[in-house]
């Protein structure tokens, strides 16, 4: 999809899980995009060096690498303040990206799992939140933009967990986003539609047969935050399950559909 690469012109951000994914393809559209600086948070050592200097090789030196384990306040109150001291004075976008596709039936889950959970998918981007906030009323704009994920729409069996923490997280996001409306901030939530990623893995789930790129789905996405569009959608199948998950009168299919994922599921097959 295309969008106004203009708008990121000498603009800023950090983006959470940025070393890999659809953190690094929303990094890549922004650095092709001719922003100023770009950090990308990420617990992955290796793999946040790696990238770091692919990117530094191909786009230049307005990338910056930083560790961050999200689930830890301290930490990620450093990532904003490390982030502010390298942006030299403006904070235009916080991309809170971290997560995780946490799987596993409702019976087998102790509260420390769903602790982990919280953890990762909500508290970490709470913490964002409430980092960058004071820094961008004090210069009176910015952007944030909560990644969650089209099971916050159509939760299914044997992702409770995704599925709680994520609609969490679009309820957090949709509340805040009138509340700092006339500071002009602008918080949307973006779901990044069925991409390759490692997050089927990740979450003991075989990758659908139908996916899109990463950086198709950043395209997506950044055209949405082009457009301050409240939930963004990743792509067409969203698109549908937003249009439709919670309409009266389409309760009776989604009901037959997500029992039939469910049986699968209790199957050992794959299926969405």
């Amino acid at each position: 999809m295309e969008y106004d690469h203009d708008y990121f012109k000498g603009k800023t951000a950090v983006i959470t899980g940025g070393a890999g994914g659809i953190g690094r393809a929303i990094a890549e559209e922004l650095l092709e995009s001719n922003v100023a600086k770009v950090v990308i948070a990420d617990i992955n050592e290796e793999r946040l060096t790696a990238t770091e200097n692919e990117l530094k090789e191909q786009y230049g030196d307005h990338i910056k690498g930083i560790m961050c384990d999200v689930t830890k306040k301290d930490q990620v109150n450093a990532l904003i303040e490390m982030s502010a001291e390298y942006f030299d004075g403006s904070f235009d976008l916080l991309f809170n990206n971290a997560g995780a596709a946490f799987a596993g039936w409702f019976s087998e889950m102790e509260d420390s799992d769903w602790q982990t959970a919280f953890d990762l998918n909500f508290w970490s981007a709470l913490y964002g939140i409430q980092a960058v906030l004071p820094i961008m009323l004090e210069q009176g704009r910015g952007q944030i933009v909560n990644i969650i994920s089209g099971i916050a729409l159509v939760p299914m069996a044997n992702q409770t967990r995704y599925a709680a923490t994520k609609a969490a997280l679009n309820g957090l996001s949709l509340a805040l986003r009138t509340e700092y409306w006339d500071d002009n901030i602008k918080i949307s939530s973006a779901t990044p539609g069925t991409t390759a990623t490692n997050i089927f893995a990740a979450g003991g789930m075989e990758e659908p047969k139908e996916t899109q790129t990463p950086r198709q789905s950043a395209s997506r996405i950044l055209d949405g935050v082009v457009r301050n569009i409240r939930i963004i959608y990743g792509d067409d199948g969203d698109v549908s399950a937003g249009t439709y998950a919670f309409h009266p009168e389409a309760q009776d299919n989604y009901d037959e559909y997500l029992l039939k994922v469910t049986r699968a599921r209790r199957e050992g097959e794959t299926a969405f």
